[in-house]
Order: structure tokens, then sequence, then C-alpha cells
């Protein structure tokens, strides 16, 4: 954090390489947060992010990390994408549908094991909310304060959201579970599962 707001200080001074360093800190996270979500869009949303972050640099308060101000941005770019291709839908609307019922084809994930694949497939038949609170968590570390920052919710209520986005996880695998014992295996290591297919949608090293 202390670097972040070192590099985000001579930003604000009119440092654009810091500038340009600072996003570069944050480019593989937001990599992560859209490519379970969108299909060749990725790319696209990353770069309005980052706009978004420079026109938004100077009104940063500094209340939680960058960090966590980064993931903010990047869920209101989501949903505005979104938006555009429901022709206007409420967020609130939007949040409660997965990205399977929203028309999004996200990048294939090659998984090696079978409980891989059945996570991320449920995850994307989870309201996008709930997929966003537990990809954020498990993949990013989140606490639950840091996820109340970024959705901008209370922390009780970020507690209960990924509370839900679990149950609602443990609901839709039997949908997309091939057989019994896959789906025993991968319900009883759950967290941990939830947790290893970060590595699947990490960003190709350039």
């Amino acid at each position: 954090m202390d670097a972040d707001y070192a590099l985000l200080d001579a930003w604000q001074a009119g440092d654009r390489e810091a500038g340009d360093r600072l996003l570069r800190r944050h480019v593989d996270a937001l990599h992560r947060f859209f490519r379970n979500k969108v299909g060749d869009e990725v790319d696209e949303l990353v770069q309005r992010s980052f706009l978004a972050l420079v026109r938004a640099k100077d009104e940063f308060r500094r209340e939680s990390s960058f960090r966590t101000f980064v993931f903010t941005v990047a869920r209101r770019q989501l949903f505005r994408f979104f938006e555009r291709r429901r022709r206007g839908e409420r967020m609130d609307v939007l949040g409660s549908a997965s990205v399977v019922d929203l028309g999004a084809s996200p990048s294939g994930l090659a998984a090696e094991r079978e409980e891989e694949r059945l996570v991320l497939l449920a995850l994307r038949r989870i309201p996008l909310d709930l997929q966003i609170a537990i990809e954020l968590h498990y993949w990013e570390g989140l606490t639950t304060l840091e996820l109340a920052q970024a959705l901008g919710i209370p922390q009780g209520t970020a507690k209960s959201r990924l509370r839900r986005a679990r149950e609602a996880l443990e609901g839709v695998l039997p949908e997309v579970a091939r057989s019994k014992a896959h789906l025993r295996a991968t319900l009883s290591e759950l967290d941990g599962w939830a947790r290893s297919v970060r590595r699947l949608v990490e960003r190709e090293a350039v």
C-alpha cells in the first residue's frame, strides 16, 4: 500500500511515469477480474478501467487501499459494459443475473483437474455480484472489510454476500458435475479449489 501511495503522490504531482508504474502494478489483477466474466473484451475493459482510474486519480480519498479502489473501478466498468449490451438495464438487475444469463462468453480456460473445471463453470452461473465476491476474496485475498470497500457496502453486508455466494456456488455445482465422485471431491475442499483456479485465469506473461 505504501508503494502505491508513493506512486500516487508523484502521479498527482504531475509525474506521468509514476502513474504508468502504478497502473502496471495492477494490470494482472484487472485481467483476472475480467477473464472469467467476458470473452474477447477483456483487454478493452482493462483499458477502460485504466482510463477511468486516470480520470479519478485526484478524487481518490485514500479511505481504502489503491488496490481496493482498482476493483471498485473495474466493477463499475464491467456493469457499464453489460448495461450497454442490455440496453440500460439497472445495476441491481444485472448484479442478480449470472454472466451466462447476461449472454457473456468468457474465454475458454483449460483446467487440468475436473474440480477446477466445475468451480469455473459454477462461478459463471451464480449471480454476478456473488461471483465478484467469491473471486475477489479467494483470488485476490480481500478481507471482508476490503471487500466492503471495493463494493461500496457495509462490512456486515459483505460478510453476508460472501456467505450467500458460497452457498450459491454449492447449489450450482451439481448442475455442472459430470460425476458424483467429482462433485463430492469439489464440495469437500471447496475453499481450496476456489483459490486454486486463480492460476487458470492468470494473465499470460508478455
